[in-house]
């Protein structure tokens, strides 16, 4: 019997690279989706359309999730901002606009006292 030579199991991918191509892949315009849909079914073997729709299926899978992970970090911000106790610009704004009118209605107060 013959030996066979195998060749070696490729090195397992860091996760930020495969975080990174799934962005990459997210963020591809359908032209380019299409294109590399059709380059897949001629390597594999499989029809182009079938490959297409697998290939959106799972750019729309990738895309919603990484919506998911940018609410998630905002929310981690959030409270990360809550816990330090911090108020975010928009937070501090809307008090100062409070706090603006209060003192234009206690002037007119005063105004109407004094008159």
């Amino acid at each position: 019997m013959g030996t066979m030579s195998a060749e070696p199991a490729p090195e397992p991918r860091p996760v930020s690279e495969l975080l990174l191509a799934g962005i990459g892949w997210a963020s591809m315009s359908v032209e380019a989706m299409e294109e590399t849909a059709d380059d897949l079914a001629r390597r594999v073997g499989v029809e182009p359309g079938a490959m297409r729709e697998a290939v959106r299926d799972t750019v729309a899978s990738w895309r919603a999730e990484l919506e998911r992970l940018g609410a998630r970090r905002d929310e981690a911000l959030e409270r990360t901002l809550a816990r330090a106790g911090l108020a975010r610009r928009e937070e501090v704004e809307d008090l100062a606009l409070r706090v603006a009118q209060l003192e234009h209605r206690l002037r007119l107060l005063e105004r109407d006292r004094v008159a």
